[in-house]
């Protein structure tokens, strides 16, 4: 990789990140998709296999630092020297006992932006205790919403706690550092919490709330499957169909397209059970595939549910290119899209260490083969 010629609104930016799992890499792997060069700082260990697919740490460089090592500790101090931010997703307390806690980075490098994922936040009863995603979205309320009404709450993968919640909120505070930075020159702390993100995900359902129009109750309301118009149903092949007529053009859209003329008012709330009955009962009707043909081009605001493998083929995607492929594996493209200064994916998932004496070298660090030779680095 030659970063000298990265491109993105990013370009120029340094990020030191300490390596992690789920959302820190993710904020990392936007922040590269956008022309920062962000240094991974990986641990000695047994060589990963499956480094190279591990697509959230894509398009940046690794090196491998001891930090039981006095010097490999110092080495990770000298790369902060020259970073504008630092990375990191441990539990609250780690980074400080290891050495490069925000006092010590900050002391050393005053406009340093300091980033700190993880999931209960810095402070509070529970900012010590360990997580995942499932538990961080049902004590904000969150899960609470998920599913139909006469069953279980049905967590969403980890996408919005992890990454919606954690990782986007995480590169959206570094931003927001930096641009006060350089007015007022100083670096700070960004506590980035995914319960923190979560939270504010639901100002919406929070609004609603206050103005009487959400039952703090899942399956009842209007985008979580409560009304018939917002919806999946089952097609005759086992495919779904997504529904989402909202305003009354779009639902009478959807109307005509299934051909059901004689349907009961929809501003009748006691005539949704049958609403749904017909819907479902129609949609199975025909497949999937005949389905989207009946609706594509018009604005009834159906479409087919794809799964993973389809929508890297759908033709709307790719003549975007929301998805490519690079060294052989299908990922999501850098967004979101600048018109003057596009992002790009600058190389693939690193091998850890595969590039510590190089990109020393780069950071500034002339000793960089004597670190090595010292065991405070490792070259893959």
């Amino acid at each position: 990789m030659v970063h000298s010629t990265r491109q993105g609104p990013l370009s120029g930016l340094r990020v030191v990140e300490l390596a992690g799992i789920g959302p820190g890499p993710f904020c990392a792997m936007m922040l590269a998709d956008l022309g920062a060069d962000v240094l991974r700082v990986d641990r000695p260990g047994p060589v990963d296999e499956g480094a190279r697919s591990a697509l959230l740490n894509r398009g940046r460089r690794s090196v491998v630092l001891d930090l039981k090592h006095p010097v490999g500790l110092e080495t990770l101090l000298r790369l902060v020297d020259a970073a504008d931010v630092l990375l990191e997703g441990y539990r609250p307390g780690v980074t400080e006992r290891l050495g490069v806690g925000p006092d010590a980075c900050l002391a050393r490098n005053p406009g340093l932006v300091y980033g700190r994922m993880t999931g209960w936040g810095q402070s509070g009863p529970l900012s010590r205790a360990a997580g995942h995603d499932i538990g961080y979205i049902a004590r904000t309320g969150a899960l609470h919403m998920l599913g139909k009404p006469d069953g279980p709450p049905q967590p969403p993968s980890n996408l919005l706690g992890d990454f919606g919640g954690g990782g986007m909120l995480m590169a959206f505070g570094i931003c927001a550092a930096l641009w006060e930075r350089s007015r007022s020159g100083a670096g700070q702390v960004v506590d980035a919490a995914i319960v923190d993100g979560t939270a504010s995900l639901l100002a919406m359902h929070w609004m609603w709330r206050a103005m009487g129009t959400l039952e703090d109750q899942r399956g009842v309301n209007l985008l979580d499957g409560g009304v018939p118009w917002y919806e999946v149903y089952e097609t005759s092949d086992g495919g779904w169909m997504a529904v989402g007529a909202l305003e009354p053009q779009f639902y009478a859209a959807l109307v005509a397209g299934l051909d059901l003329p004689d349907l009961p008012d929809r501003a009748d709330p006691g005539a949704w059970a049958a609403l749904r009955v017909s819907f479902t009962e129609r949609f199975r009707e025909r497949t999937r595939d005949e389905w989207t043909a009946t609706f594509i081009g018009t604005d009834a605001c159906v479409e087919p549910v794809l799964s993973m493998a389809e929508a890297a083929h759908d033709e709307h995607l790719r003549e975007r290119g929301t998805y490519v492929v690079r060294d052989g594996q299908v990922q999501p493209a850098p967004a979101p899209r600048f018109s003057r200064t596009p992002g790009a994916i600058d190389g693939p998932p690193p091998v850890p260490g595969e590039h510590t004496i190089a990109a020393l070298l780069d950071w500034g660090l002339t000793d960089a083969e004597s670190l090595v030779e010292q065991g405070a680095a490792r070259q893959a």
